[in-house]
């Protein structure tokens, strides 16, 4: 089984422009589906995500050569895709001149219809309970939860102190439960 290549390799490839195609495929491979579930899960719809993710790896492409290796590249790349997020969704509350929480129901639809979220009842209801959360708090519990991330990462990724990601995470956690407890 072939051993997952090294950012600091990935890196050094993309700054040869004769195996910049290489390092960049190597960083796809890497990267891509992570990146992919991160984006799928704040936007629900898929075709919205596979557009997001396209246009997230295309800044990171012309990005790349000036990244500074002082953060960590996927920490960097969840950065690029937490802020492609938060903008298509405040573009798309624009656009339809609707709240958030109407943009929350239409996901709620989306997820309803969704092929991919045809997990248990349990699953919907949590989903269902994500799309309830402010913003700020989704994204935290979406990268603890899902993607596993240590608070100091997601720091790194919202710019947010450790402290104020505690406390949205437990906010987060007493509004899901509120949620799935609830009767409806």
């Amino acid at each position: 089984m072939p051993t997952e290549v090294e950012d600091a390799e990935i890196l050094s490839k993309f700054q040869d422009e004769k195996t910049r195609n290489e390092a960049f495929n190597l960083l796809l491979k890497k990267y891509q589906q992570k990146i992919y579930w991160h984006i799928r899960r704040m936007v629900i719809d898929h075709d919205d995500a596979d557009d997001l993710v396209q246009d997230v790896f295309i800044k990171v492409w012309k990005n790349l050569a000036g990244f500074r290796s002082d953060a960590q590249l996927y920490t960097w790349m969840y950065r690029i895709a937490t802020n492609e997020c938060i903008t298509f969704l405040n573009k798309k509350k624009q656009k339809n001149n609707v709240s958030l929480d109407d943009v929350a129901y239409e996901l709620a639809d989306t997820l309803a219809d969704s092929a991919y979220f045809s997990g248990d009842a349990i699953q919907r209801k949590l989903q269902e309970a994500l799309l309830t959360l402010p913003e700020k708090q989704k994204l935290v519990f979406n990268m603890k939860y899902y993607d596993d991330m240590k608070y100091e990462e997601i720091s790194q990724v919202l710019g947010t102190s450790v402290g104020a990601l505690k406390a949205s995470f437990h906010l987060a956690v007493k509004k899901i439960e509120a949620h799935l407890l609830s009767k409806d």
